[in-house]
């Protein structure tokens, strides 16, 4: 991919896709989902975009439809939620990123709901959770989310019950960021279930930092992760004394999704303290797996975001997030968090 060329300190517009032919599909929305006039509500929009700036850290974040559901005029599967919680330096922010299963109706509803109620459930207990993130208590914090994961899956499979749909047919992946706002704690935890993407841009490499990552391949016949594209986190973060890592759930606990219902996913959990010039890179399956599938990818995203003097605005990140691979078509939704 030929690297975008600067003018007078501008960059020029980059190519709209990369690797080694156009994508399948126009690049433009084709088609709305179709709409009930009595449950308006549940119309999901194309495209979302949010970001924040809090002491040391900018945020960005998108969620936007894949170019196969713009095309069939498919609802997004994909739910994005930002919040904060608390005021003032004791406050902490919560990103949430739902996928919902692929091919199954009610898909985008799952994801809703899984990123509400477990939202509901940070902001009841984000006092606790942040002073066990300000002190270090990794143990308490680790068994604190897993629990409230779990009881907010409880409630996505009740729901399915509600709809006469098995669990399977009523589930989305989730990943989550939990940061706190004090400026004086640089701890950002990362926790969920299912699959996705957690990436760190570290002097200019991307770092997978995924826990219990299992290989994917590419949607509608792109190509495999190929070895070296993006370096695994783990040497990394054994060599980063700063940085603990729990990604390996401890043998004999109970999965949060019931095996007879669901295969099951472990819960994954990691917390690691960023350092100045660090890009985190939270993300769904959409964007996560053409990422570790295209190097190309990975180059023009790490030198679009590695190398500024400040991070990118809402409509340049939008632009940046969708920079579309041939054979990858799903929704993508995405967080990006830039350390001063």
């Amino acid at each position: 991919m030929p690297r975008p060329r600067s003018r007078d300190g501008v960059r020029a517009r980059a190519p709209e896709f990369v690797g080694q032919g156009p994508p399948t599909y126009e690049a433009e929305p084709t088609a709305w989902p179709p709409a009930d006039p009595g449950g308006l509500e549940d119309l999901v929009p194309d495209t979302v975009l949010d970001g924040a700036r809090y002491g040391a850290m900018t945020l960005r974040a998108v969620s936007l439809r894949g170019d196969s559901a713009r095309y069939r005029g498919e609802p997004r599967r994909d739910a994005l939620l930002t919040a904060r919680f608390g005021s003032g330096e004791e406050a902490v922010l919560l990103v949430a990123v739902a996928s919902g299963a692929r091919a199954a109706e009610g898909a985008h509803r799952a994801a809703r709901d899984i990123c509400a109620w477990l939202g509901s459930a940070v902001g009841r207990s984000h006092a606790r959770l942040g002073e066990d993130i300000r002190a270090g208590r990794r143990g308490e914090l680790r068994s604190g989310l897993h629990r409230l994961t779990d009881r907010s899956y409880g409630r996505l499979r009740a729901r399915a019950t509600e709809l006469g749909l098995r669990p399977a047919e009523y589930t989305a992946a989730l990943r989550c960021l939990l940061l706190p706002v004090d400026s004086r704690c640089r701890t950002r935890v990362f926790f969920g279930v299912g699959g996705g993407g957690l990436f760190r841009l570290r002097e200019g490499t991307w770092q997978d930092l995924d826990p219990e990552r299992r290989p994917s391949g590419a949607e509608e016949g792109g190509s495999a992760r190929p070895s070296g594209a993006i370096a695994s986190g783990g040497d990394a973060l054994c060599d980063d004394r700063i940085t603990v890592d729990l990604g390996i759930p401890t043998p004999g606990t109970t999965p949060v999704i019931d095996p007879e219902e669901v295969p099951s996913e472990p819960f994954r959990f990691r917390a690691a303290v960023a350092r100045p010039g660090d890009a985190l890179l939270l993300c769904s399956a959409g964007l996560g797996e053409p990422l570790r599938g295209e190097p190309a990818l990975a180059d023009a995203l790490a030198e679009r975001w590695g190398t500024r003097a400040r991070p990118p605005g809402l409509a340049e990140f939008l632009s940046d997030a969708q920079l579309r691979v041939k054979g990858y078509a799903d929704d993508r939704t995405a967080c990006a968090i830039w350390e001063a």
